[in-house]
């Protein structure tokens, strides 16, 4: 195919639109907008299952413009187990401690997973028939979180009651009130934060993305996520590594050295109170639970485990000597209490084909997908993660796996070239 000699960027233009809109919705419907039951599942639940619906129609948007479906598949394995992971999953409903609430929460991760199937093959396709587009993942990722994250700002100074969730019984204030546990909160600010760091690369204006940056930074120390604080700091050194502008480098570390000694003090640290350092060295409690999660849940059901997104025969899990949880934090945890060791293995070998397909990919997809993997990982040891209950890790990670799945098929069949032929008269098939 030869380049464009038709201008497509009005197009393009309407679907980077449609797109970076139908992103952005995606994520605010896994936040708690309202303390109404029934409205938060119809945002959910029927507002996910639209947007669903729309990055379809976007993709057969650009299939109508001009383009045909020719992808085919590489790196098979990846998907390939996550749909057996998923399969466990189902099947898991037959001996489920609460097969309703498997049941749902096993359709909305399906509900997310169609979504970023073919949000991902939208892109995938454009790259194909659009040569030289600036539709980029990253840019639309980034700027989403951008948006939420401002929300959240702003709403903290006008309506602090709602934003701020109090905990250590009222001591310390978090950004994220009942709409958003903090901690998840901060890992979508991390996402946010590696995803804008391209556009910096990309972008010769520079100044209106250091200050989406700045606004995503503040609002992950409001957060007081330590999680999530590790997870951009290692971001920031990956890309520290892999600039070769000495003058960047030196002055992102000078930057760095003079932020972090405060942000480790008052997110890590908690000031250096003595009580709150105990907390660190149990994870906040986790360390303990976990255990008694081992030695105490997983003998009774230690192979298909207690059904998807099950930790006990009852609703929540609690041992003599830890607090009552329904979930693990920790993804690996829950997928072994879900589905047993067959369903961790499962997920085990998916991860593993997953990240040995990013050496398969170009150098900006590789280190697009390392960069929202660093926050969305790390936050799966301490939270819901990418296989814990529906969240919107899981969509990241999602996309992360189809990413590494499309790849280009240039052989067309007969009817694909006449109808390329009348849609796109610029293509030299």
């Amino acid at each position: 195919m030869e380049k464009q000699t038709i201008n497509h960027e009005p197009f393009l233009k309407t679907v980077n639109n449609y797109m970076f809109i139908v992103l952005l919705l995606m994520i605010a419907c896994f936040f708690t907008w309202s303390e109404n039951v029934i409205i938060t599942r119809a945002i959910k639940v029927a507002g996910r299952m639209g947007l669903m619906l729309s990055s379809i129609a976007i993709y057969y948007k650009i299939i109508r413009y001009g383009a045909v479906n020719t992808l085919n598949y590489k790196n098979i394995f990846s998907p390939l187990f996550y749909f057996g992971y998923l399969s466990l999953g189902f099947l898991s409903f037959m001996w489920s401690t609460n097969p309703g609430f498997s049941a749902l929460q096993w359709f909305m991760t399906f509900q997310s997973l169609v979504f970023a199937f073919f949000f991902i093959k939208s892109i995938k396709t454009l790259d194909v028939f659009f040569q030289g587009h600036t539709i980029r993942l990253y840019h639309l990722l980034g700027n989403s979180v951008f948006v939420l994250q401002t929300i959240f700002v702003v709403g903290m100074w006008i309506d602090p009651d709602t934003f701020f969730r109090l905990t250590n019984g009222g001591e310390e204030a978090r950004l994220g009130g009942v709409m958003m546990n903090p901690n998840e909160l901060g890992m979508l600010a991390g996402v946010g934060a590696a995803c804008l760091i391209f556009d910096l690369y990309r972008k010769k204006r520079k100044v209106w993305t250091i200050i989406k940056i700045l606004v995503i930074f503040y609002a992950l120390f409001m957060t007081g996520s330590r999680s999530s604080l590790i997870g951009v700091l290692l971001i920031i050194f990956f890309h520290i590594n892999q600039t070769k502008n000495k003058g960047l480098k030196l002055a992102i570390i000078a930057g760095v050295l003079m932020v972090v000694p405060f942000a480790v003090n008052q997110i890590i640290l908690k000031g250096g109170d003595q009580k709150r350092l105990d907390e660190i060295l149990t994870l906040t409690g986790r360390l303990p639970f976990w255990q008694a999660l081992i030695t105490e849940g997983l003998p009774r059901e230690p192979l298909l485990g207690f059904g998807y997104m099950r930790i006990d025969y009852k609703e929540f899990f609690q041992s003599v000597h830890t607090y009552p949880g329904k979930m693990t934090h920790n993804t690996f945890m829950q997928v072994l209490m879900n589905l047993g060791f067959i369903g961790l293995c499962t997920a085990i070998f998916q991860m593993f084909f997953t990240l040995r397909a990013f050496f398969y990919e170009d150098k900006e997809n590789r280190l697009m997908l390392i960069g929202m993997l660093i926050p969305v990982l790390i936050n799966s040891f301490t939270e819901f993660g990418i296989f814990g209950e529906s969240n919107y890790g899981i969509l990241f990670y999602q996309m992360i796996i189809f990413s590494v799945c499309f790849k280009s098929n240039k052989h067309f069949t007969s009817q694909q070239k006449i109808y390329l032929r009348k849609r796109r008269p610029d293509l030299v098939i």
